[in-house]
């Protein structure tokens, strides 16, 4: 182990050294953005990509946008697909990242060539490594972490298993016997 000081560490990475954001934090950058780039969408109703497309669309403000090769020429969802972050027409604030953790560092120099302002690995995804890229390439960084269950949480419209009720409760509701 290094015996390396704080100091020393911020001034090897000169945006600092990449921590989890807490829930406030969190919450910031989905307050903020009103753009999210969805790299490794699928077309697949079966994909989690899919069903966390599905529910910004439906429940959040942001413009989204579809990033996978395999996409150009089709519309999902009612939005057209591009092949890379280069190819959208602005630069999107959230880049959701359904990808293995060894593509993240690449994908945080393209996120921050298109002028992303979040890198955000999907639930189970890892890569302390990229989110320290990242965070050195001037971009914020999130890991091991849903966008959809962060935005629901945040918004009040999730059960603690994930999924929306529709009740707007604090009571435990109590089943017919």
């Amino acid at each position: 182990m290094s015996t390396q000081t704080q100091a020393e560490a911020t001034e090897a990475h000169p945006h600092g050294i990449w921590a989890e954001p807490s829930p406030a934090q969190r919450l910031q950058l989905l307050r903020s953005a009103e753009s999210v780039a969805i790299i490794g969408m699928s077309d697949n109703p079966s994909r989690s990509s899919y069903f966390v497309a599905t529910y910004l669309k439906a429940d959040s403000t942001y413009r989204l946008y579809w990033v996978n090769p395999r996409l150009v020429g089709k519309t999902v969802l009612g939005e057209p697909g591009y092949a890379s972050l280069q190819d959208l027409p602005e630069a999107p604030d959230i880049v959701v990242a359904f990808r293995r953790p060894e593509d993240l560092p690449g994908l945080a120099e393209e996120a921050a060539a298109a002028g992303a302002k979040t890198l955000w690995a999907q639930l189970g995804i890892e890569s302390p490594e990229a989110m320290q890229k990242a965070t050195d390439l001037g971009l914020n960084a999130v890991h091991n972490r849903c966008i959809k269950i962060e935005h629901g949480r945040f918004h009040g419209n999730l059960h603690l298993g994930g999924f929306d009720t529709g009740v707007i409760s604090a009571k435990r509701q109590l089943r017919d016997a």
